[in-house]
């Protein structure tokens, strides 16, 4: 994906074929806006909705082939076409949004999982069309990976979400470790909150980790890119355990030090993964 809202993982642009990039640009223009008009302004929830729905309409409407369609959705239009990319990860993009409108927090991790599911997944499942590479289990990995790049950014956005009055941690999660809303408000850091974000952080991971062998079945770029982004996942989630947790006062962030690590550990993934399955 272009990098505008994607600070994490940049270099993802840098390495896409020339080729897929009007391609690509078409589906962020979508996805972005759609996003900004749930998240983004002074429109009320309602206001939030009919908009979205809005969109709603003009997927459908461009499923038909009917060209009065809005101006965004003309170069979608081609490219769903060109591609012959499946629709239903575009309306699960805006089931995501619609549900930020009006759900701010989850129960448990099922429930969170599926809101990953329609936030994060369909990014995924729409690059693997564009590179003629939907099967089955890249499906699967490519899943594991975006969920698990949607809770890091979750553990990141701890402060910001709840300046939105969002919760994206399991209440179940806070129950058990004997974490309230209040660590949050006031930014406590204590035994408990150590225990809830170290618990986070290693079911993100194994997540991500469940992934990436889809990073060495992918050719070319598309690999490179794959393994980029899941080092800065796993890049993430050592900064968060490095600043012991504190999400609130430093936010993770990734630097020139973090890109160079990244690279080190992409070119030795695949030895790594081995060791790990041997091991296992």
């Amino acid at each position: 994906m272009p990098v505008e809202h994607y600070e994490n993982f940049p270099v993802a642009s840098l390495l896409l074929p020339a080729r897929l990039r009007p391609a690509v640009e078409a589906i962020y223009a979508f996805a972005r806006s759609a996003d900004d008009l749930a998240d983004e302004g002074d429109a009320s929830d309602s206001e939030r909705l009919a908009s979205l729905n809005s969109y709603v309409a003009a997927l459908e409407t461009m499923a038909h082939g009917d060209a009065s369609i809005p101006p965004l959705f003309h170069a979608l239009s081609r490219v769903v076409a060109d591609y012959r990319l499946p629709l239903a990860p575009f309306h699960d993009l805006l089931s995501a949004f619609k549900q930020d409108v009006v759900t701010k927090r989850y129960a448990d991790f099922d429930s969170l999982l599926d809101y990953c599911r329609r936030s994060a997944n369909p990014v995924g499942t729409l690059m693997l069309h564009l590179y003629g590479a939907a099967d089955p289990a890249s499906l699967r990995e490519s899943d594991a990976i975006c969920s698990s790049l949607q809770l890091i950014n979750f553990l990141q956005d701890v402060a910001v979400d709840w300046n939105k009055r969002r919760v994206y941690l399991p209440l179940e999660d806070l129950h058990r470790f004997g974490v309230s809303e209040s660590h949050i408000e006031n930014a406590t850091m204590d035994d408990a909150w150590r225990a809830l974000m170290a618990f986070q952080v290693e079911r993100a991971r194994g997540m991500m980790l469940s992934g990436a062998p889809l990073a060495f079945r992918l050719p070319g770029r598309i690999g490179w890119e794959l393994r980029l982004i899941v080092q800065g996942g796993l890049r993430i989630l050592e900064r968060i355990e490095a600043n012991d947790y504190d999400v609130f006062r430093r936010r993770p962030q990734l630097g020139p030090v973090d890109w160079l690590a990244m690279l080190w550990k992409a070119g030795r993934m695949k030895i790594r993964l081995s060791r790990m399955a041997h091991v296992g």
